[in-house]
C-alpha cells in the first residue's frame, strides 16, 4: 500500500535549482513514485497539492517542503536521509582550483576589485538584487541582473545612476546577452557576424538569433535590457546606452532595436534617437500590425544582400492524417503554453487579429487577464515565465514541472481544439527538454504545434530535439510566428 509523507522544514532555504536538481534525484530513488522538494510559496503549495502532496500544515514561502509517495511507509526513513545527503550535496561550492588558499569574494564590490575588467552577473533574489547592481554601477561597471521581480522603482533609480556614470544596465530580467562572442544567461550558441542586438527581450533576442543562425549569418553582440526598459516609467535608459554602444563597434554593420510592445511615446522617442545614429538600426518593435520577429528577421537578411531561407518545419500535426478520432471534435480553443514571454506576447498579437481579443496572464490588454487558476474559456495564452510564476520556482526554461502539469489539463479539456507550446534552447536552458516533453505529447490527443527556438550550435542539439518532438507527433516550427499561424490554421471552422 502506497504511503505518503510530506515534510516541513522552517526556514531551510535553498535556491530553486537546487531544489528542482534534488527533486529530480529522489524522483529516481527506488521505492518513491512521486517526490517535489520546493520552497513553501503558494504557486509551489498549488503545485504540490495537484500532485496529491498536499501540505496540511500553516507555512510561510521561507519554510522547506519535502514531500513524497512511496511504496511502503517502510521507506521513509532511509528516503529522508538521501534526501538530506542530496540537498548537502548540491549545496556544497564545486572546487574551484586554488587549492582553499583564496576564500571567496563575499560581496560584488570585493569580486570586482579582483578582476577590474568584468562585467558583473546579478541573480539573486529580485528584491535584493538592487543593492549588489548598484555595487557594480558604483564601481563603474556594467552589469547584468539576471534576476526578476526587481520593483520598478528600484529599476529606475539603478538606470538613472547608471546612466549619470556611463554604465551599461542589462535587466532587470534580462534573460539573454551575448557579449564578446560570449553567451550570457540562456543565450544561444551563434557565430561572431555583422548583426549587432538591443532587445528588451530575452526569448524574443533567442529567436532572432535562431533564425538569424539558420540563415548563416552570425552577431556580434546581443545587449538585453529588460522587458521593461522601453516602459513608460524606464523610458528606455539602458535602450539609448546599448544603442551608443553598437553604433561605437566597428564590427557591428546593422543594428537590430527588438521589444515587446513599448509605450509609444518611448518608442517613438527612441527611433528618433536611433535613426540620429552612424549605423543604421531596423526596428522590431512588436505590436499591432506591426512586423512579427520572423519578419523583420528577413527584412534584417534582405538589408544586408542575404537571400530568405524556407524556415524548416519538422513533422506534422493534421489531424486527418494522424489522429483520425477527431475528425468530430467539438472543442473550440487555441491554448497557448509558453516559457518565452515575447513568444507568447507574438503569439498573442498574431492570433488576435484572426480570433479577436484572447485572454493570458500578461494581456495585451487589462481587460483580457487571466484568473490565477490560469484557465478560461476562451483562447488562452500563458507565459510560465512571468514573474508572478517564478517566485519560488527555477525559470520553466530550466524546470517543466508546472506547464506539464497544465498542459496535462488542457488536453483533458474537450473544449481544447489546438495545443500551441514553445521550446527554448541554449546555454543555461534545460539540458533536454524533448525527454521530457515528448511523452506529454504523446498523451494528448489534439493537434500540437510547436516553435523549437535553437541553433545548430546548441548544446541540446536542435535536431535532434526537433526530430524527438515529432516523433511524439508534434508540427515543430523554428519560427514562432509561423508555429502560430499554423496553429490558427489547424483551428479551421471553427475560428
Amino acid at each position: 500500500m502506497t504511503h505518503t509523507h510530506v515534510d516541513v522544514r522552517p526556514g531551510a532555504y535553498a535556491d530553486s535549482v537546487t531544489l528542482l536538481q534534488v527533486s529530480r534525484q529522489v524522483q529516481q530513488l527506488p521505492g518513491v513514485l512521486a517526490a517535489q522538494v520546493a520552497m513553501a510559496t503558494p504557486l509551489n503549495l498549488d503545485v504540490l497539492a495537484g500532485m496529491g502532496l498536499p501540505v496540511d500544515r500553516e507555512v510561510s514561502p521561507n519554510d522547506l517542503v519535502v514531500a513524497v509517495r512511496l511504496e511502503s511507509a517502510d521507506a521513509v526513513e532511509e528516503t529522508l536521509a538521501q534526501v538530506d545527503q542530496l540537498l548537502v550535496q548540491a549545496s556544497r561550492r564545486p572546487d574551484t582550483g586554488t587549492g582553499g588558499d583564496i576564500a571567496p569574494p563575499r560581496t560584488t564590490a570585493a569580486a570586482l576589485r579582483r578582476a577590474p575588467d568584468a562585467i558583473a552577473l546579478v541573480s539573486v533574489p529580485g528584491d535584493l538584487a538592487v543593492l549588489e547592481a548598484m555595487d557594480a554601477v558604483e564601481a563603474g561597471r556594467d552589469v547584468m541582473v539576471f534576476s526578476d521581480n526587481m520593483p520598478l522603482e528600484q529599476e529606475v533609480a539603478l538606470k538613472r545612476a547608471a546612466a549619470e556614470r556611463g554604465s551599461l544596465v542589462m535587466g532587470p530580467d534580462c534573460g539573454t546577452a551575448v557579449i564578446g562572442g560570449l553567451g550570457l544567461g540562456f543565450a544561444n550558441v551563434v557565430e561572431p557576424g555583422p548583426v549587432g542586438i538591443v532587445a528588451a527581450s530575452g526569448t524574443g533576442t533567442q529567436q532572432l538569433l535562431a533564425l538569424l543562425d539558420h540563415a548563416g549569418v552570425g552577431v556580434a553582440s546581443a545587449l538585453g535590457v529588460g522587458g521593461r526598459d522601453l516602459s513608460a516609467a524606464v523610458g528606455g535608459l539602458s535602450t539609448r546606452e546599448a544603442l551608443r554602444r553598437l553604433d561605437d563597434d566597428p564590427a557591428v554593420e546593422l543594428v537590430v532595436l527588438l521589444s515587446k510592445p513599448p509605450a509609444p511615446e518611448v518608442a517613438a522617442a527612441i527611433t528618433a534617437y536611433a535613426d540620429s545614429l552612424d549605423t543604421p538600426v531596423t526596428t522590431a518593435l512588436l505590436g499591432p500590425g506591426a512586423p512579427d520577429i520572423t519578419a523583420s528577421a528577413e527584412a534584417v537578411l534582405t538589408r544586408l544582400g542575404v537571400s530568405v531561407p524556407e524556415w524548416p518545419v519538422h513533422g506534422i500535426a493534421h489531424p486527418a492524417r494522424h489522429r483520425p478520432e477527431l475528425d468530430d471534435q467539438t472543442g473550440r480553443w487555441l491554448r497557448g503554453l509558453f516559457v518565452g514571454g515575447t513568444l507568447c506576447d507574438e503569439a498573442m498579437l498574431i492570433a488576435s487579429a484572426a480570433l479577436g481579443p484572447v485572454r493570458s496572464n500578461i494581456p495585451l490588454t487589462p481587460d483580457q487577464a487571466l484568473p490565477a487558476s490560469l484557465t478560461a474559456a476562451a483562447h488562452t495564452f500563458v507565459d510560465f515565465g512571468d514573474d508572478a510564476l517564478t517566485v519560488g520556482r527555477a525559470h520553466p526554461m530550466i524546470d517543466p514541472t508546472l506547464r506539464l502539469d497544465h498542459l496535462a489539463r488542457a488536453a483533458h479539456d474537450p473544449e481544447t481544439a489546438v495545443i500551441l507550446l514553445d521550446v527554448v534552447l541554449g546555454h543555461g536552458a534545460e539540458p533536454d527538454p524533448a525527454a521530457a516533453l515528448a511523452p506529454a505529447i504523446q498523451a494528448v490527443r489534439q493537434p500540437v504545434v510547436v516553435s523549437l527556438v535553437g541553433t545548430a550550435g546548441d548544446p541540446q542539439d536542435l535536431h535532434r530535439q526537433a526530430r524527438t518532438l515529432a516523433a511524439a507527433g508534434a508540427e515543430v516550427h523554428l519560427s514562432n510566428a509561423g508555429a502560430t499561424r499554423r496553429a490558427l490554421e489547424l483551428l479551421g471552422d471553427r475560428l
